[in-house]
């Protein structure tokens, strides 16, 4: 696995990112992501699927939790399609499943052709299947920082799940480099990533 270690950078325009900065600090990102013109937005997603595959082959044969991709997220369903044709031993594909607020979440299989139904915040997820431990979790950030701490969306999902899961699955940030902080100023309960993956390439967390 070749990463790089990469400084952060300071979102021009933006400043603070203490804990009640935050919620507009997202807002800020999310825009910007969601700005971005459809051909970019596709170059950069294809940019981080070829990053992915190249600097962690082992995720072709394990259980890859992703997420379906809103708000102009990078769109990992191409990686997700491929590796499965690949066919090999111990890959599957899954998508998180929220079973409660507040509690970890659940991950079911997916596959193309996967029935599926919207969740309480109108994301596609599996309707039904059974509950599968991921090996590793592909996590979508809106915001991130060289020490591998990301800002979601607000509701601690993925830190809960990260805390909640024995033994630890590989984690993953991916997200395009207009994300990219100097530090979101880290509480407590945030947990770090292991690597992250823009479409820059593969940097390690320091």
């Amino acid at each position: 696995m070749a990463i790089e270690v990469r400084p952060g950078i300071t979102l021009d325009g933006v400043v603070g990112t203490g804990l009640s900065e935050r919620g507009a600090l997202r807002r800020v990102l999310i825009e910007r992501r969601r700005a971005l013109p459809t051909s970019e937005w596709e170059r950069a997603s294809n940019r981080i699927c070829t990053h992915l595959e190249t600097a962690f082959p082992e995720l072709a044969a394990m259980r890859v939790a992703f997420c379906w991709p809103v708000k102009q997220e990078a769109d990992l369903r191409p990686l997700m399609e491929k590796w499965a044709q690949a066919g090999r031993k111990g890959f599957q594909a899954l998508l998180p499943v929220v079973i409660g607020k507040n509690r970890p979440l659940a991950f079911r299989a997916w596959t193309p052709d996967t029935p599926m139904v919207a969740d309480r915040y109108g994301i596609p997820t599996p309707a039904a299947g059974d509950f599968l431990l991921p090996e590793a979790l592909l996590l979508p950030v809106n915001g991130f920082d060289a020490a591998g701490h990301r800002i979601g969306y607000g509701g601690a999902y993925f830190d809960r799940t990260l805390v909640a899961l024995h033994p630890r699955p590989l984690a993953l940030g991916v997200g395009f480099e207009l994300a990219r902080l100097d530090s979101i100023e880290p509480t407590p309960h945030d947990q770090r990533l292991d690597a992250m993956v823009t479409e820059a390439g593969t940097f390690a967390c320091a």
